[in-house]
């Protein structure tokens, strides 16, 4: 005969896992379609079509986008205690692999078209075309896609003939997928070399618009806006690195902490390390750009207007 508190104890872990799927579930919605929101504005209008900057923006809006929805599922996933198939999480890891690295690397391309705008606008038009800016976001994916590809074939070296049943008894990680040592090494290698990169690219574009901005024959307002740009670029990098020790650090307070104090620092990590760095971009170009601003603005007010007329109707 079950007794009233064990009862008790598992409808407020229910309880738990709904207001976990909410919390974390409703800020990722709304990101999700503010980002859907300016992406239409973006492919509304040619002259976002025709500029690289815009380009750029959507390419980076397309990854973030892809990682949260991936990153949500998983999450909703394991707080669920729903256990996948080994394939369809190596899969759903491989995505994020990919998507995540868009992520920097894209920064770090928009951080370096900023410094043409700024260091030689006259040859900005001639530099910064979009060829150019087609031929770096291929790189981007490109250089992406070889690091999904090797994630492969250390997968491959998973063994999977010591299991009698395809169905995984954990919750889907990376970790669970990865398990020879290399993984782990590569892993290391791999984000020094992304993230130094992507950082060394913004540092020097940043400091090369402060010298320019020393300069009498530049349009100061403009340069400071860059500049905001370029620093919060480089405080985005610096979340997005953040999330690749959330694993190790939520190991870490595992040993620590009681289950359910771990479970609700989780939910607060997850948000602050997971989804706010991929809302940054958003809230640069869709709230600060003076062009994408008025045009974001009047599809907001107008997709609102539509859903009050439905309600009404």
């Amino acid at each position: 005969m079950v007794s009233n508190s064990s009862v008790a104890e598992e409808l407020q872990s229910e309880m738990e896992r709904i207001m976990v799927s909410v919390f974390t579930g409703v800020p990722c919605a709304a990101l999700l379609t503010v980002n859907a929101i300016i992406l239409f504005t973006l492919r509304s209008k040619q002259v976002f079509r025709e500029t690289s900057r815009y380009v750029l923006l959507t390419n980076l809006l397309v990854a973030d986008s892809l990682f949260m929805m991936i990153s949500q599922i998983l999450y909703i996933l394991a707080n669920c205690r729903v256990f996948l198939t080994y394939p369809v999480c190596g899969t759903l890891i491989l995505y994020t692999f990919l998507t995540e690295s868009i992520f920097p690397l894209t920064l770090a391309v928009m951080s370096v078209e900023r410094y043409v705008a700024v260091c030689f606008p006259l040859r900005h038009s001639s530099i910064v075309t979009l060829r150019s800016t087609a031929a770096a976001i291929a790189l981007v994916w490109a250089f992406s896609f070889v690091n999904v590809l090797i994630r492969v074939v250390l997968m491959c070296e998973f063994p999977f003939e010591e299991l009698d049943s395809m169905d995984m008894s954990r919750i889907c990680d990376s970790f669970v997928v990865l398990v020879v040592p290399v993984a782990a090494e590569y892993d290391r290698i791999y984000n020094l070399l992304l993230f130094s990169t992507a950082g060394f690219t913004m540092t020097s574009t940043f400091i090369a618009v402060l010298i320019t901005a020393r300069s009498a024959s530049v349009e100061r307002n403009s340069v400071r806006k860059v500049q905001n740009t370029l620093l919060l670029h480089m405080i985005q990098l610096v979340l997005g690195l953040s999330s690749r020790i959330f694993i190790p650090v939520s190991v870490a307070l595992f040993q620590v902490m009681s289950w359910i104090s771990f479970v609700r620092m989780m939910n607060v990590m997850y948000v602050l390390v997971i989804l706010l760095p991929r809302c940054l971009s958003s809230l640069i170009y869709g709230l600060r750009d003076q062009t994408i601003r008025p045009v974001l603005m009047s599809n907001l007010c107008c997709g609102f207007t539509r859903a009050v007329n439905n309600q009404i109707s």
